[in-house]
């Protein structure tokens, strides 16, 4: 395995500008006082690490749905969707994924389709790993329809410590499974609307890569899969 490729992993360029305001700040606090120096060069490296951009291996069967984000999935519950998402006024699956401060935050569309609505809504910064954050907290909500006409609602949502929210595409622009569509700064979470009869084939408690993990299938029979800690 070469390992430049773990440790020189790319950066994407949203990251670029708060690297360099690190770095400035860490040769003024050379002036200061050394050691303050060599702590700004650890928050730089933290830095470039959090934008993170890593090439990722995304699965290309047709029908799956794959994880927008790292993290955690912390949630999956029956809930009514986002009414600016406009998948119906009938309870859908969520499942949500949770990002630390330590996870990449480079989100990937979870399909291969169209962006038919894209919705911000101004909110709270409530911690995001609480149910309450879908509905209360600042969001940004995409929905992706297929060339088949099925829609999935993709919510990043902002978090305690997250206050900022980039999305990279428009409203009417076509996306391949697994295309960089936006990132959020500092920690948060994504919410993944399934369509109706579709079941998650993730647990919770699962660890999920952006890009790569398989959330669910559109087109198999599978079952949910329960998960048990070990």
């Amino acid at each position: 395995m070469n390992m430049l490729k773990i440790v020189a992993v790319p950066m994407h360029r949203e990251g670029r500008k708060f690297v360099a305001i690190f770095a400035a700040i860490s040769i003024a606090l050379a002036l200061v006082w050394e050691p303050l120096f060599w702590l700004g060069c650890g928050l730089t490296v933290w830095c470039y690490y959090f934008f993170r951009d890593p090439i990722r291996t995304v699965p290309q069967q047709e029908g799956l749905v794959l994880s927008p984000a790292d993290g955690v999935v912390s949630l999956i519950q029956d809930v009514l969707p986002p009414p600016e998402l406009a998948l119906g006024e009938e309870p859908l699956q969520r499942i949500s994924v949770f990002m630390n401060v330590f996870n990449c935050h480079v989100n990937r569309a979870p399909i291969a389709g169209k962006v038919t609505n894209i919705a911000y809504h101004h909110g709270k910064f409530l911690n995001a790993s609480l149910d309450k954050a879908s509905e209360h907290n600042e969001r940004n909500g995409l929905t992706i329809e297929t060339p088949d006409g099925v829609r999935i609602g993709v919510v990043q949502i902002a978090g305690l410590v997250a206050r900022r929210i980039v999305c990279f595409v428009s409203q009417g622009e076509a996306l391949g499974t697994g295309h960089r569509f936006g990132l959020i700064r500092f920690g948060s979470r994504l919410d993944i609307y399934l369509p109706k009869g579709v079941s998650p084939l993730v647990a919770v408690g699962q660890t999920a890569v952006a890009g790569e993990t398989v959330l669910a299938d559109l087109v198999g029979p599978q079952k949910q899969r329960p998960g048990i800690p070990e």
